[in-house]
């Protein structure tokens, strides 16, 4: 069939918005008709350079819409299926799976690297020639073919975009805070970074019973938003890892026992880190350039049962974890609505960019064919 997407034809350049060929659904594969995508951070990671890319490619992980079609063997889901879309497909078979980390999938990961499906081939094409796929999914198009264990189905009063963002930025933020760090009532919390996964873990960290909450960011309007979604304490970040730590510590009182670090970049780690009481875990979230180093003054570990865990995906099972999130936005309990601050067509995919790196945007969602978003 044919599709448009927004292509990135070599890292670093723009996103043109072309028509593809997309292949039928193979075995265990799925074809669903895209309704609305969120825009990520991971997305300008590729672009940027950030996360090497196979290009040219069709990015977009957070993706919702309609099963259209099914390949032999898939039992999961059937056409007319609402669904949301998750780029972590564990095979079920693996070291980790047995591990029960499918978040860390030893077949899955390797397979995304190739820009194919799990097979390492790719459902895209443009005049016969390759297109490859970004984390098994590419949203940013009018429909897409994945593997089947990349489709949760969702309930039917659950708008497309908030289950889009269920499917990246909310379950890394969610995750980070209930599943990595296991945050307890009155546990002290610290989130650095208030875009979409840093503002999905206030409201985590919120419905957890934690308190304080402490929101930091550059940007006062992201403060703002994170003091609407939950966060007791707001403090701007103070120029240095050290100056924002001492400020944290100063705001709650001696230090945090989970600091969830939401950017990448190894300053905000050091911060997280910094503002850990004893005992406390710094939750490093944020993908950082692959040539990064974090030094930590390593006394402070030993001494003071500093921890420093990694968190990617949150730390999260999609068929669990979708389903419980989505319960709790439907009672109120997590108002992800509040989220979503822009709503742009496919053709300005652009521009959704230059929101998110201006600063302007907390999270955009591109709205696609319109199939009920």
């Amino acid at each position: 069939m044919k599709i448009r997407a927004a292509v990135l034809e070599r890292t670093g350049g723009p996103l043109v918005v072309s028509d593809l060929e997309l292949a039928s659904p193979g075995r265990e594969e799925v074809l669903v008709r895209l309704a609305a995508s969120g825009v990520c951070h991971s997305d300008l990671n590729a672009i940027d350079g950030t996360a090497e890319t196979r290009c040219p490619a069709v990015l977009g992980h957070e993706g919702a819409g309609v099963v259209e079609a099914v390949g032999a063997d898939v039992a999961r889901v059937r056409p007319g299926d609402r669904v949301a879309l998750s780029w972590t497909p564990s095979c079920g078979t693996c070291a980790e799976c047995a591990r029960d980390l499918p978040w860390l999938c030893s077949t899955a990961w390797p397979a995304m690297a190739t820009g194919g499906l799990l097979d390492r081939t790719t459902r895209l094409t443009r005049d016969g020639e390759p297109v490859y796929h970004y984390s098994f999914l590419s949203t940013f198009a009018d429909a897409c073919v994945v593997p089947e264990r990349s489709v949760v189905p969702i309930p039917d009063d659950v708008p497309f975009e908030i289950a889009a963002l269920v499917g990246c930025a909310v379950t890394t933020g969610v995750g980070a805070v209930w599943r990595t760090a296991r945050v307890r009532p009155g546990e002290r919390v610290a989130v650095l970074g208030c875009g979409g996964v840093g503002l999905s873990a206030v409201m985590a960290a919120a419905a957890a019973g934690a308190d304080p909450v402490v929101a930091i960011d550059p940007v006062p309007e992201k403060l703002e938003a994170a003091r609407e979604l939950g966060a007791t304490e707001a403090v701007l970040w103070q120029g240095t890892p050290e100056d924002t730590a001492a400020a944290i510590r100063e705001a709650t009182a001696g230090g945090v026992d989970v600091a969830v670090e939401a950017t990448g970049r190894p300053e905000a780690m050091l911060a997280a880190f910094l503002a850990t009481r004893p005992r406390g875990a710094a939750v490093l979230v944020g993908i950082p350039r692959a040539d990064a180093v974090l030094e930590l003054p390593a006394v402070t570990i030993p001494r003071g049962e500093r921890r420093v865990l990694g968190s990617i995906y949150g730390s999260s099972k999609p068929e669990r974890d979708f389903p419980e999130t989505l319960a709790l936005y439907r009672s109120g309990r997590l108002p992800l609505d509040k989220l979503v601050s822009h709503r742009l067509p496919l053709d300005e995919v652009e521009r959704g960019f230059e929101l998110m790196r201006s600063g302007d945007a907390l999270r955009v969602v591109l709205e696609l064919d319109g199939t009920g978003a």
